[in-house]
């Protein structure tokens, strides 16, 4: 399915909004990987993630007649995905907190925490690293790095003060480097 044709996109919006199935189920596929990859940042478990993207795609077929064709399909079903997945984060976001402080546990000292740490693992070990967060910073993490929100509007969908979505940032990201350099000192030790 080519959602990249104006033409194409129009007719699958019309019948999907019409709740033609095989329309919705071609749409489904073709947004399946995508979609999954936005969920499963947000999520702790693939399990998690599989339920947010059903879940998620349940609203774009209730709301694919209020598409407007300005910008792409794509990024208007990734914003649902991103929406529902913060809208997940905001229900359970108490059942998250005890979590904080386990994070906070153990710590590496200020001077080994360079960027410098980042150069020794691909892209794809990092975001499983990032799966590895509390929820409440790897909400923060994604909406700020990953999908271009400013503090400001962190905090306005996730019910929180910007001082709290920055802070949060730190504190995320400084969990990634312990987590990095603890990758990075255990692969030395197993090479030995």
């Amino acid at each position: 399915m080519d959602l990249s044709d104006r033409d194409t996109v129009k007719e699958v919006v019309e019948a999907c909004a019409r709740g033609d199935r095989e329309y919705q189920k071609q749409l489904y596929k073709a947004m399946y990987s995508s979609m999954m990859a936005v969920c499963y940042r947000y999520a702790s478990r693939r399990e998690d993630a599989k339920d947010l993207f059903q879940e998620g795609f349940i609203k774009v077929f209730d709301k694919i007649g209020k598409y407007n064709f300005k910008g792409s399909l794509q990024g208007w079903i990734r914003r649902i995905m991103v929406n529902h997945a913060i809208d997940h984060y905001r229900r359970n976001k108490n059942k998250f907190s005890m979590s904080e402080s386990l994070m906070e546990a153990e710590r590496i000292p200020e001077k080994d925490l360079d960027e410098s740490v980042f150069e020794d693992i691909t892209a794809d070990e990092l975001l499983s690293l990032v799966q590895e967060l509390s929820p409440v910073y790897r909400s923060v993490f994604n909406m700020y790095v990953l999908d271009d929100y400013t503090h400001a509007e962190i905090a306005e969908e996730l019910g929180i003060s910007e001082g709290t979505s920055k802070s949060n940032l730190s504190k995320a990201k400084r969990n990634l480097k312990t987590m990095v350099l603890q990758k990075i000192k255990n692969e030395k030790q197993t090479a030995k």
